[in-house]
């Protein structure tokens, strides 16, 4: 049974909101505080096939959790590697019945730095290591590959730079600012090497409410105005470089 529905919240603004959730910004500190706090339990509540509108692009993460080694009591979030790769099997399964035109990208557990972990988190996460994500990251790899859908290996994107264990978690489990540079820069390349027949790379994608206005910047003439809309900050062509 679905929970109760949460307020919807709606930041509506110039630059200032645009670019809020840049550089740990107000919207982004807002965001996470006002996140939704559900399990995903079942699929058809998230996902539902009768939807008026279906995503174009789903990214799906799963992994790191059920990756954790067995409690002795047979509780905790503990997935048993092949019962895991079935349950994406089924949330791929789901995804492509909504829709000829969604696409799908899978994202596997990362690493993590055990020595931090154990300094930063309590003794619950006493069962996780990096050398069993590793495992559960390679088998999706496999099942994306046997299922044709795009994938992303984490485990070993974010260990190719030197410094990995000192820059990409906060806790040794979840990702800093640097960590998820590498997950952005994965996704775009994926994005932009897909043939799709819809480019869903986000220089591809269409222009909103593209038309100029006579409050938009004047032009060095003087004589008309500059259309921001069509403007690319520099901050945003560093993700392609």
């Amino acid at each position: 049974m679905p929970g109760p529905m949460k307020p919807q919240i709606v930041l509506f603004g110039s630059s200032i909101v645009q670019m809020s959730f840049d550089n740990g910004g107000w919207g982004a500190i807002l965001a996470n505080l006002l996140e939704f706090k559900a399990c995903l339990e079942v699929l058809d509540e998230v996902f539902p096939k009768d939807a008026l509108v279906q995503p174009s692009l789903v990214i799906v993460y799963f992994g790191g959790n059920d990756s954790i080694d067995p409690h002795p009591s047979g509780l905790g979030p503990h997935v048993p590697l092949q019962e895991y790769l079935e349950n994406m099997r089924k949330i791929a399964n789901h995804l492509k019945s909504l829709s000829d035109h969604i696409r799908l990208i899978f994202l596997t557990s990362p690493p993590i730095n055990e020595e931090q972990m154990h300094k930063k988190l309590s003794a619950t996460q006493s069962g996780r290591t990096n050398e069993s994500c590793g495992i559960y990251a390679d088998a999706l790899m496999e099942l994306c590959e046997e299922m044709n859908i795009k994938a992303i290996n984490l485990w070993s994107a974010i260990q190719k730079r030197e410094d990995w264990l000192d820059v990409s978690f906060t806790d040794g489990i979840h990702l800093s600012a640097e960590g998820s540079k590498v997950v952005v820069k994965e996704i775009l390349r994926v994005l932009r090497e897909a043939e799709w027949k819809t480019s869903l790379h986000w220089m591809s994608l269409p222009t909103e409410y593209a038309e100029d206005s006579p409050y938009y910047p004047p032009s060095p003439n003087g004589t008309s105005t500059i259309n921001v809309s069509y403007s690319i900050p520099r901050r945003s062509l560093q993700w392609d470089l």
